[in-house]
């Protein structure tokens, strides 16, 4: 659906314009709008720009995730016009996936895609995990990779072990391997290899998606028992995935499943290592992991705001009413810190019951690979802690790196040393 553009926040006088270190500190900022009223419109400056109408209060956000007046149809390329960013590039073989879709599309997608992604192939793929990080935590412990810095016995925990194991295991599930030439590891980094901002270039993009586009064919020609044959062979009543539909729903695979496991598993790690009781009683038991993954959701969601939605028609949220054609912005980060609905929201607990955060969403868009997620997370901390008993920070007194994106909730770096 056409949206016009609207006015940009910045020239409003009732908007608020924030710059990135909002998005390196959000929670201070999140809790003073969610007090205020809960919706503010808002532009947050810097090399991830975002702008629209921000929803913090955790009902608000639960209500507004499941509105159907809240559309995702064309949203992304609204929002690049609005912005001024190229909307060239790869196109509808990058966009044309079910999270981008308002039903009856969704419903289509979602119920083939199904097919493909289930419970079973899920669970089957446990010790292909548990191999990848097996594999990963070996080659750190016999040091086997370059990855000290200058004799410290320090190294990057995500560019060794958070990033290349979600890469792995999404590659994995489409029956590939992810060492092959031309499979890509990214996390938004620039083309030059230095930091990025957590979104993934055009470059990258199309580079991945030819990449992609050679395996369906591939998978055509000789199927085997993994997901993209599973899509490429998926039927309901005669009606089948395009060309256009499987290699963008594998790269969204590919890009949300990794940056959502690599946030996870980098926070969590941070987190225990900043919050030494919670640490020592997750060495303790081990039953409390599933309980770590769930609190690391909610404390430090992987996304920190929901992708991108627009009004149909006006909508009344906690009593500020949005006009039409506007971008909505359902900040998870703020929802999964309200009182109203976790106590004592800011304090880092593994025994709380965090079960009602809203990290993966709600409604119809929830996100399919959750079980993923959190089964990788899970082997991850479990062999993780086992292996390196003596794991710690290696400069516990530097403020972390987040990355400059109010969309992504991740750091840029995680150095540690592992004895």
């Amino acid at each position: 659906m056409p949206l016009p553009p609207p006015e940009p926040a910045a020239d409003r006088p009732e908007a608020t314009v924030v710059d990135a270190s909002v998005a390196r500190d959000p929670h201070a900022v999140y809790r003073r709008w969610r007090e205020a009223g809960g919706v503010r419109e808002v532009r947050f400056a810097g090399a991830a720009p975002l702008a629209g109408w921000v929803v913090t209060g955790h009902a608000a956000c639960r209500a507004a995730l499941a509105d159907p007046r809240l559309s995702k149809d064309g949203a992304t390329e609204a929002y690049a016009r609005y912005a001024g960013l190229p909307t060239g590039g790869p196109g509808g073989g990058l966009t044309r996936h079910m999270l981008n879709s308002d039903p009856p599309r969704h419903t289509r997608l979602r119920r083939l895609v199904q097919q493909a992604f289930t419970q079973r192939r899920v669970a089957a793929l446990r010790p292909r995990i548990e191999a990848r990080v097996t594999a990963l935590l070996d080659a750190l412990d016999e040091g086997t990779i370059a990855s000290t810095r200058e004799g410290t016995g320090e190294i990057d925990l995500i560019e060794r072990f958070a990033l290349p194991l979600p890469l792995a295991v999404i590659f994995d599930l489409l029956g590939t391997d992810p060492d092959e030439p031309g499979v890509l590891q990214v996390r938004g980094h620039t083309e030059a290899g230095g930091e990025g901002d957590g979104e993934v270039s055009v470059p990258t993009a199309e580079a991945i998606l030819d990449r992609l586009r050679a395996l369906v064919e591939q998978k055509r020609a000789r199927p085997g028992d993994d997901l993209l044959s599973a899509l490429v062979a998926a039927r309901d009543d005669g009606d089948r995935l395009s060309e256009e539909e499987v290699t963008s729903m594998a790269f969204l695979l590919v890009i949300a499943g990794h940056q959502t496991t690599v946030n996870l598993v980098a926070n969590g790690v941070h987190a225990l290592l900043t919050h030494p009781a919670q640490l020592t009683a997750v060495r303790a038991d081990a039953s409390l992991i599933p309980g770590l993954v769930e609190e690391v959701l909610r404390w430090e969601s992987p996304f920190g705001i929901a992708t991108l939605r627009y009004t149909t028609e006006p909508v009344t949220i906690e009593g500020t009413t949005i006009p039409a054609g506007e971008f909505v912005q359902i900040a998870l980060l703020a929802a999964n810190r309200d009182p109203e609905v976790f106590p004592d929201p800011d304090r880092f607990d593994v025994t709380r019951d965090a079960s009602g955060h809203l990290a993966f969403g709600h409604g119809v868009h929830h996100c399919l690979g959750a079980p993923l997620a959190r089964l990788q997370a899970e082997t991850a901390f479990t062999h993780l802690l086992r292996r390196f008993p003596a794991l710690s920070l290696a400069a516990p007194a530097t403020p972390p790196a987040w990355q400059d994106n109010p969309r992504h909730r991740g750091l840029l770096t995680l150095p540690v040393r592992l004895r």
